[in-house]
């Protein structure tokens, strides 16, 4: 069991995290849930003994306990980057990076467990594919095979289902309940109340860096959602700040995307196969289908990140790809937010660079900003409340908090395109919301329009007008429905 009374843990000199009680009993199933910046990632440093206890009881009888959080994704993407820039590679060896299977082997060598548990993941297909192409859905599902390959007895998640489509998170909550039953004792740690798992018994909310409510989740969770509808209601006034200057206008007879016969290959086998798509002027696109299917890979071709971009019949607000314009000329009239854009913000910069970053297309800040770029800066800074973070380096803040300053960043210019890969992963409900009314309040101001991938359909904005929908066909491969949404 864990037990723990009237601890104080130390997040910085100035700052604490408190527990006034908490036991935890072998076989037992928690949720913890909390918003933004509450201090969920910090209770699950506390409950794994990886935290500095200032005061207070702490007994851990667990000797086999593992986690899985977004802090070990970023970790690992950060290794396989840094490997692949390094001198550790002879000349002439082509360095490719780890396998998935070498991923989830890496530090319990057991081939037969990890077929197994990457046939249950339905991810056995990938055990051979290199880990650093993988998607962000399918990066999650091999990290939590890898975590299982140790049998932990108690086996604490930080955001599980995260970064998976309908289908892999039903899967994964009929796994955790098996693993329930099997014994292993369970810590979910979430931003999300609807996710929490049906078998869960014991909840846990986390507010202002301490645990302040435990209980039985249906009591808990009906005076939660109480609070949540009264806080929601103050969402309904919500204002934008301005832009420095809006892009040059484009004319509504020009459109703003033209694929055709679109093609991506990996490895000879085919990604995007002859996709011919067009996005009109005040056309709001959800691009929806499951992991690994491409979506992800379609908008990198529009961005101008992906290499095989140049061997397509590509358009982009007139301008056809390869045809002598630069990648400012697009990036201009873009605004961008992704998990994996989010993974690569390795720069050392203040949270206010950040946002400031977002006028110049820039990772960091690297000429003198106007005084009317600072002033929206801080009006972002207020809408965010993160005034008082403002000159800390943008690593400091929580997962959430720097997920939210990346979406302000995408939009701090009012852009043409706004392309958004997964924008509200790692967000709680309440900041979920607050996003999707940015998104419509920009829609509405007339100057922009939506390119939205989510795997939850509760995410989609008010603004949607069509869905292109990635569906599996009988020879692995895609194809793809493109449809009005006349009714949300």
């Amino acid at each position: 069991m864990i037990k723990i009374n009237n601890a104080q843990y130390k997040i910085s000199d100035y700052k604490t995290f408190s527990i006034p009680e908490l036991t935890i009993q072998s076989r037992d199933s928690w949720a913890f849930v909390g918003s933004n910046g509450s201090g969920k990632s910090i209770l699950v440093k506390a409950l794994a003994g990886n935290l500095l206890k200032l005061s207070g009881e702490f007994t851990n009888q667990f000797t086999k306990i593992e986690t899985l959080s977004f802090e070990l994704l970023q970790k690992m993407v950060d290794d396989e980057w840094k490997r692949n820039n390094s001198d550790m590679v002879s000349d002439g060896e082509d360095d490719t990076g780890l396998t998935t299977a070498q991923v989830i082997e890496e530090n319990c060598q057991d081939s037969l467990l990890c077929q197994q548990l990457a046939k249950q993941f339905d991810i056995e297909p990938l055990l051979q594919k290199r880990f650093k192409y993988l998607s962000t859905g399918e990066t999650r599902k091999t990290l939590l095979c890898r975590t299982l390959m140790s049998s932990p007895e108690l086996l604490i998640l930080d955001e599980p289902f995260d970064g998976l489509d309908v289908a892999s998170r039903q899967q994964l909550g009929l796994l955790l309940s098996q693993l329930s039953q099997q014994g292993i004792t369970l810590i979910v740690v979430l931003n999300r109340f609807n996710d929490i798992p049906d078998f869960i018994e014991n909840v846990g909310v986390i507010a202002e860096c301490q645990l302040i409510k435990t209980g039985k989740r249906q009591e808990l969770l009906q005076d939660q959602v109480i609070e949540q509808l009264r806080t929601l209601e103050s969402l309904q006034n919500i204002h934008l700040p301005d832009t420095d200057e809006f892009p040059a206008t484009l004319s509504d007879e020009l459109p703003r995307v033209i694929l055709r016969h679109g093609y991506v290959q990996y490895n000879e086998k085919p990604i995007i196969n002859d996709l011919n798509w067009q996005v009109n002027a005040h056309e709001n696109w959800q691009i929806v289908g499951p992991n690994g299917a491409g979506k992800s890979t379609l908008l990198s071709l529009i961005t101008g990140d992906h290499p095989q971009g140049y061997c397509n019949d590509l358009t982009l607000f007139g301008y056809k790809r390869g045809s002598g314009e630069t990648i400012w000329d697009i990036k201009k009239h873009i605004g961008y937010v992704s998990s994996s854009f989010h993974l690569d913000y390795r720069v050392s910069s203040s949270v206010k660079n950040v946002l400031l970053s977002g006028y110049y297309d820039s990772i960091g800040i690297y000429c003198t900003t106007s005084d009317k770029q600072n002033k929206l800066a801080d009006e972002w800074l207020s809408l965010l409340n993160l005034t008082k973070q403002a000159n800390q380096p943008f690593q400091s803040l929580s997962w959430g908090q720097q997920r939210l300053v990346l979406i302000a960043r995408a939009l701090v210019k009012h852009p043409t395109l706004l392309i958004l890969d997964e924008p509200l992963q790692g967000l709680d409900q309440l900041n979920r919301e607050l996003v999707k009314g940015w998104i419509d309040l920009l829609i509405k101001k007339g100057h922009s329009q939506l390119l939205f991938v989510s795997h939850h359909a509760e995410d989609a904005p008010n603004c949607i007008t069509h869905r292109l929908t990635f569906v599996r066909s009988n020879d692995e491969g895609y194809r793809y429905c493109l449809d009005e949404v006349s009714n949300k």
